[in-house]
């Protein structure tokens, strides 16, 4: 069976222009598949460009050099090279993507910021909203703040938000980025579970995770970007 994502030879180098026009390598001819109901985490030291890897995947970033292979509905889209409206569009129905902060419309009720992500694969409003508030309150979000903007939320909450945005949807691609850097034992638990499940339904998962315990839980394959590591390999 062909994976889902593919990943080729992928490097990244950032030019800082504000310094003479420095390079600073970001991510060297990394390789990995991942296939549908596989958990794939990143590994690495900080600054191994782990993040950056999915922000690649997610078309936030270019990268120089490689393949990105996204196998969707019957076709095969080059993410490296994709054009930017096609973008648009696989992040509405292909690539699910949890970052490290929350970013939402100032004065948008929590409910319907994770609502607004279902809503684009479904027209039933309603029905979005139900699923969001189910989500929000298994991530423990307490009832009264479903209608309060996440702006005013402490970090951790804005996390939580952030998961059931993320998780909400039924993409076939799910990218997360420290997913559980901010959460307490009970919640990151249940984000676990919400692992577990997203994997029982066939979501190819690529992970940023630097709990030791979650990576162990949550990892089919643990890649190690780190170059030394990949020619030891």
């Amino acid at each position: 069976m062909q994976p889902v994502l593919d990943l080729v030879g992928v490097s990244k180098t950032f030019t800082l222009h504000l310094q003479g026009g420095l390079s600073l390598p970001a991510v060297d001819d990394v390789s990995f598949a991942v296939h549908a109901g596989e958990c794939v985490v990143l590994a690495g030291p900080s600054g191994a460009g782990k993040s950056s890897i999915l922000k690649m995947i997610y078309g936030n970033y270019r990268c120089d050099a490689g393949r990105i292979l996204l196998r969707h509905d019957g076709t095969t889209t080059d993410v490296a090279r994709a054009a930017p409206r096609t973008m648009l569009r696989l992040r509405r129905t292909a690539i699910g993507y949890v970052s490290q902060f929350l970013r939402a419309v100032p004065r948008v009720a929590a409910i319907d910021v994770v609502a607004e992500a279902a809503a684009h694969q479904d027209d039933d409003l309603a029905q979005a909203e139900d699923a969001a508030a189910c989500l929000l309150r298994r991530l423990n979000i307490a009832e009264r703040l479903l209608k309060v903007p996440p702006a005013t939320f402490s970090g951790g909450e804005q996390q939580r938000v952030n998961i059931a945005r993320g998780f909400l949807p039924d993409m076939p691609v799910l990218l997360l980025d420290e997913p559980t850097a901010s959460l307490d034992a009970a919640n990151r638990a249940v984000v676990v579970d919400l692992i577990a499940e997203k994997k029982r339904q066939g979501t190819a998962i690529v992970a940023v995770v630097h709990d030791d315990d979650v990576r162990t839980t949550i990892a089919d394959t643990v890649v190690d970007i780190t170059p030394h590591a990949r020619r030891a390999a």
